[in-house]
């Protein structure tokens, strides 16, 4: 997606593409992953790892390589932002039995990465048990007074969740233009999906409803090469 620099910027709530929430400062990038550089952390929802194997049981026969090429996406976020510390929000499988039909060459590259790095699993609809791939499994986790979740609500404040897949939709010079988008209000965060084969919904869909206050939202948008914010003024449905 190529957008013009600076598309309506809400300007007391985001700089440069950088989101202040809760007190802290995150940096959007442009896979979908989310930086917290106070905690070296990088933050990454609903990768849905084996998602195209799952759909060969259904004899929906895809390319199964869903899983390689977004632990490469993976791998180029943790070089870039030299994070210590990795925390998946959920639905990291797209099954709760995936991890264990892994390519060996995958479970491998996956391996490695977790020995490098604190690692962080939260339990998600799609994969609410552990995987048994080591690091740390837990339902919620909490850092710096912000919760981390799967499930966006607002039974936790601050909240950083997933599961939604947001998407925004704008119009420029006549023609919509759509993107996964990191979206929040004062209260809760919700990221895109990270996954490669992942799909998006709609920021302005009945399923948002009531989980964010429109007069407080913020709004980023992920482009090929960098983040847009817009203003909520400007989102439109589809």
């Amino acid at each position: 997606m190529n957008m013009p620099v600076g598309v309506a910027t809400k300007k007391d709530a985001i700089d440069g593409g950088a989101i202040r929430f809760a007190g802290q400062t995150f940096e959007p990038l442009c896979s979908g992953a989310l930086y917290w550089p106070d905690e070296a952390a990088l933050l990454v929802a609903d990768l849905h790892f084996e998602k195209m194997k799952s759909f060969a049981r259904h004899r929906q026969l895809l390319p199964p390589y869903d899983t390689s090429q977004t632990l490469d996406r993976l791998d180029a976020d943790l070089v870039r932002t030299n994070a210590r510390t990795v925390i998946a929000l959920g639905d990291s499988f797209h099954r709760a039995d995936s991890a264990t039909g892994l390519l060996d060459e995958d479970r491998e590259r996956l391996e490695t990465l977790m020995s490098h790095y604190d690692w962080i699993w939260l339990s998600g609809n799609h994969d609410p048990a552990p995987h048994g791939l080591g690091g740390c499994h837990v339902e919620t986790f909490a850092r710096a007074g912000i919760t981390l979740a799967h499930m966006p609500d607002h039974a936790h404040k601050p909240l950083i969740a997933g599961h939604l897949h947001p998407a925004a939709r704008i119009e420029i010079n006549g023609r919509s233009v759509k993107s996964a988008c990191f979206v929040c209000d004062d209260d809760v965060m919700i990221l895109p999906a990270y996954g490669i084969s992942t799909g998006t919904l709609n920021v302005l869909s009945s399923a948002f409803a009531g989980l964010l206050r429109h007069d407080r939202l913020q709004v980023v948008m992920t482009g090929c090469d960098r983040v847009y914010p817009v203003s909520p003024k400007r989102l439109i449905g589809g």
